[in-house]
């Protein structure tokens, strides 16, 4: 790696964690991950503030801490000169196989536990490979599992002698999948933590609180029959409760039924221990409440609650508690956060008993917050004018150290403090989401590269300033008005977003969204950042909504209801079927989701009623479709004028290499020019006294680029068309009409646009560890001002590193019905039967919306009897821009396993690399092929139109093959092969044999 990039906040390779008492102590954590990751954890995870209540309250002395290292050579250095006791190994790494790292380590150091945190779970193929991985857990970006990772080590290595010293209670966990493994034990570790502070209230003494906290029970996990009955006859006396998988290996083999003869035998010995049975199939309840045992189907949407609610109410754990004098629970607060909201609100008799009751105090110490504890303590009432005073002062002891937790990197919003020109805010706790962390990650790596600053002194190179909304927002959104439901309910997209327009907002987010409006003035972009978005390996893009506003009503009221409207309907999206169905594809629970906010401000400037930026634009470091001389890794570019909608949603815009910026694939001749120029924009209308409805995506507007054709951006970026000579010539001050073609920009260099993108790509990847996708604007002066770069957004694309060798023989070649030299994706599989094909002597780009729902509803067909298909159509497959393709969107190709992208005569377009659509298809893995006039791609329409077809729609034919496809692409190569079975009979049958 070069050494000029920085990315971690202290510029070592170590950042600290915080452990526990126990006899025996991880002291030592080796992490092996690329630079995002380590910085993730360092950042917005806040592991190390996550954990401490947890380790500090224990008195431990000194602490423990982490180690990173990028390769493996770094690491065996690393182990060959310090003791370690942990070596966490994170996927996404180019230079070794995660199991090869894990044998090298243990040949270095016998006996060290190895531990692999992955994006997705290893498949069956590569099981016997994993001599070198103890354990396999899967990440999909919650903090809690590299703590629930390191407590489960721990409580492994000194289970015997706490129980027997203590008497400390157990929990086993029999589980052999490392994803469900992964969703049980944060949840469960959380719970321990909440039932530990909930006991320390009881305490009388500081040594019986230590005693409390020593006695946390310990989980023991186990992936077999015989390994599970080992540890309950092991620790019977002390088992809290044993949770539970249904299939499972017994005697060395799977065995379906091996977790219901597990608790059977268990019950028997001890009727009195709560058990838990999570299956696959329903079925499996009945017999749950036959040993009994508490049953959780595993496909449910609501598994994490259900098994939050098993540890909750038949373990016994519970939250802090606010009562009355009679004892009545009135509230209660399982955080800092939380107790601050409380105690805005609780009556001021309830306020003064707890504190003469000391139980404030007693709850910090619980939570190992001893100086803020060591403040409150000696307080008495006669110490304050009145109680509002006192409570006043409490309060704002609790708001100073949450915002201390948050220094550093990210700032935590404080209504009194605020500055509107901080770059990054935050609004409640809980995670930034995926959009958010990647944009907090870019900004943190802006500052700490002044390289970057100063080889392009010529144009500003930031982040808009940026104020999110924790996840903690989102979560009490959902409870108070109760719409965890919409997780499995199948609701239309707008009576979903109907449901949150009319739900109530939390009061304490719309509090400091006022005082944020009290001072920002500027238009208003309010995006989604969920867990999963923009995530490694399953980034979800493009599927949850944006909305910008114009924020400039001289009602302030009316500012804040638009923006609550905007961050409603924001949180609407994880309930439509778009991601729904997305998330379905990638088996992630929509549960499981949680969306953060960000509130970011729109990159632009005014012109007459509209404000937009002159340039929007997609960076990519890599390039799925080099022309020429280009390659992959000298990455790609999209851009457009105005707002990027253009070019996300896949619209008309200009394609071209940071590398190259003067070659325009789209456009090698004057009529290739004229055609592919962009001819409309987006703006966002500046309403001043009107407020537009939301709901119907107002407050963007399509617009003309013949009507503006004197404002600065175009006059600096257009050329001119001249009828006469028949030539474009690059300016703008000559009569005629004006071409969108950034020649001033691209060619003449009139901003550096090439270079600095060129750098923030590579600074961007060489952080991420892998190829990345950023969003931009640009804004540019007339008054010789600086450009200003905004960067907006950075995400992971889908890797090709280490891509298994999929081999195309010449044989292959001849007997394809489809070639492209543009094909994605790194597979040969022959698991398609069906094949959904849109005829090309009926085709219409006129028709295309009518063809979108034609597919959508074959697409609901197949998805019900589980069969993929094969998708083929002529134009760009999920454009906007109906009129360059057929706009269809996720719900509708749910089900697919390859595209084709045909050309017709009447319709010729380049493939959007940077819209939503295509960064999706990429992340799935779905096979696409792009087939052009060119001599090496090849359509065989004779053979499609020969199959036999099951259905005949309007536009569409459904053909199911007697055998299956093979379907074939190179990643290294892009290309890519359709083919039937060679030597099948009823390949013979309906195509000659060789």
């Amino acid at each position: 790696m070069d050494n000029k990039y920085m990315f971690t906040g202290n510029q070592t390779r170590k950042f600290s964690l915080y452990h526990d008492l126990m006899k025996v102590k991880v002291r030592e954590i080796l992490l092996i991950s690329s630079p995002y990751d380590a910085w993730v954890m360092e950042e917005d995870s806040k592991i190390s503030e996550r954990i401490v209540s947890e380790y500090r309250g224990l008195n431990l002395s000194s602490p423990p801490r982490l180690t990173w290292v990028s390769n493996i050579e770094e690491a065996l250095e690393v182990l060959g000169c310090n003791c370690f006791d942990l070596v966490i190994i994170m996927p996404h790494l180019s230079n070794m196989n995660c199991f090869d790292m894990g044998k090298r380590i243990k040949e270095k150091v016998p006996g060290l536990p190895v531990a692999m945190l992955s994006h997705r779970q290893v498949g069956s193929s590569d099981i016997e490979h994993m001599y070198g991985v103890d354990r396999e857990f899967v990440w999909s970006g919650d903090a809690e599992l590299l703590v629930a990772m390191v407590k489960n080590l721990e409580d492994l290595l000194n289970v015997e002698h706490d129980t027997e010293a203590v008497g400390i209670r157990v929990i086993i966990v029999v589980e052999d999948s490392p994803r469900y493994l992964a969703s049980f034990l944060p949840i469960l570790y959380k719970e321990l933590v909440r039932q530990t502070q909930a006991l320390l209230e009881e305490g009388l003494n500081s040594e019986h609180r230590l005693l409390t906290m020593r006695a946390r029970p310990k989980i023991m996990t186990a992936g077999t029959y015989e390994k599970a009955l080992e540890l309950f006859q092991k620790y019977e006396p002390y088992i809290l409760g044993v949770l539970s998988d249904v299939r499972f290996p017994k005697n060395g083999k799977l065995y379906g039924r091996s977790g219901i003869e597990l608790l059977k035998e268990i019950k028997a010995q001890r009727e009195d221990i709560p058990l838990l049975l999570a299956s696959n199939e329903p079925d499996n309840a009945e017999r749950a409440v036959a040993i009994p045992a508490y049953f959780v189907d595993k496909n449910s949407p609501d598994l994490m609650s259900e098994v939050r609610s098993f540890v909750t109410e038949h373990l016994g754990f519970g939250d802090f508690v606010f009562r009355d004098l009679d004892e009545n629970e009135i509230s209660r607060a399982s955080s800092l956060y939380s107790l601050e909201k409380i105690l805005r609100d609780i009556p001021q008799d309830i306020f003064e008993r707890h504190c003469e009751k000391n139980d404030f105090s007693r709850w910090f110490y619980a939570r190992t917050e001893i100086r803020l504890a060591n403040k409150i303590r000696p307080l008495k009432d006669t110490d304050f004018p009145d109680v509002e005073s006192h409570r006043q002062y409490l309060i704002k002891l609790v708001a100073a150290r949450r915002r201390r937790r948050q220094q550093g990197v990210l700032v935590s919003f404080n209504p009194k403090d605020f500055d509107p020109q901080t770059e990054f805010l935050k609004i409640g706790s809980g995670s930034l989401g995926g959009k958010a962390r990647g944009l907090a990650f870019i900004c943190s790596m802006l500052n700490r590269n002044p390289w970057m600053h100063e080889k392009h002194s010529e144009m500003k190179i930031f982040a808009p300033t940026t104020l999110t909304i924790g996840t903690s927002g989102f979560d009490d959104f959902m409870e108070m008005n109760d719409l965890s439901y919409l997780a499995s309910a199948d609701v239309d997209d707008k009576e979903v977003a109907q449901i949150f327009s009319d739900a109530f907002f939390p009061g304490w987010i719309e509090a400091q969204l006022w005082a944020y409006l009290h001072e920002v003035k500027y238009p208003l972009s309010v995006r989604s950042s969920s867990l999963l978005e923009d995530a490694q390996y399953q980034a979800y893009a493009g599927l949850y909504s944006t909305y910008m506003i114009s924020n400039d009503h001289p009602d302030l009221e009316k500012r804040l209801s638009q923006l609550v409207d905007a961050i409603k309907l924001v949180w609407a999206s994880t309930y439509y079927k778009a991601p729904k169905s997305f998330s379905q594809r990638v088996n992630q629970r929509t549960d499981e989701e949680k969306m953060a906010v960000i509130i970011q401000k729109v990159a632009g400037q005014q012109y007459g009623d509209y404000f937009f930026p002159a340039i929007s634009g997609v960076g990519q470091s890599y390039n799925y479709y080099p022309f020429g001389k280009m390659k992959p890794e000298h990455g790609v570019a999209s851009i457009a004028l105005g707002i990027g909608k253009s070019v996300v949603d896949g619209e008309q815009c200009i394609r071209f290499s940071p590398r190259y910026p003067k070659v325009l694939p789209q456009c090698p001749t004057i009529a290739d020019s004229l055609k592919n120029a962009q001819t409309t924009f987006y703006g966002l209308k500046m309403d001043g006294n009107e407020i537009r409805d939301l709901h119907e995506g107002a407050n963007l507007e399509k617009l003309n680029i013949a009507d503006f054709e004197e404002i600065p951006p175009v006059q600096m970026l257009a050329s001119t068309y001249d009828a006469q000579e028949g030539r474009i010539r690059d300016t703008a001050s000559i009569p005629g009409p004006k071409v969108i073609l950034f020649a001033p920009v691209l060619k003449h260099k009139s901003i550096p646009l090439a270079p600095v993108l060129k750098d923030v790509l590579q600074l961007a990847e060489h952080g991420m560890g892998g190829p990345v996708e950023i969003e931009f604007c640009i804004n540019m002066h007339d008054d010789g001002r600086k450009p200003e770069f905004n960067l907006l957004q950075v995400r992971p694309m889908s890797a090709r590193a280490d891509l298994n060798q999929v081999n195309i023989t010449d044989d292959d070649i001849k007997r394809a019905v489809c070639i492209s030299s543009h094909a994605l994706g790194n597979s040969e599989k022959s698991d398609v039967e069906d094949i959904l094909i849109v005829r090309p002597d009926v085709f219409d780009i006129a028709k295309s919306r009518e063809i979108a729902l034609e597919i959508a509803k074959f697409n609901g067909k197949l998805m019900k009897k589980n069969r993929k298909y094969l998708l083929a159509g002529p134009g760009r497959w999920g454009s906007a821009d109906h009129w360059l393709g057929i706009p269809v969107e996720w719900p509708d190709i749910s089900g697919v396993s390859a595209i084709v992208e045909t050309s017709v005569e009447s319709l010729k377009v380049e493939p959007s690399q940077g819209s939503h659509f295509f960064h999706n298809i990429t992340t799935l893995g779905i096979n696409y092929f792009m087939v052009s006039d060119k001599a090496d791609n090849k359509m065989d329409w004779e053979w499609f139109s020969e199959q036999p077809v099951v259905e005949e729609g309007e536009y569409v034919n459904h053909i199911r093959l007697p055998a299956p496809l093979g379907i074939k692409v190179d990643g290294r190569s892009s290309q890519g092969v359709v083919l039937p079975i060679k030597g099948s009979s009823e390949y013979c049958l309906l195509k000659e044999c060789d």
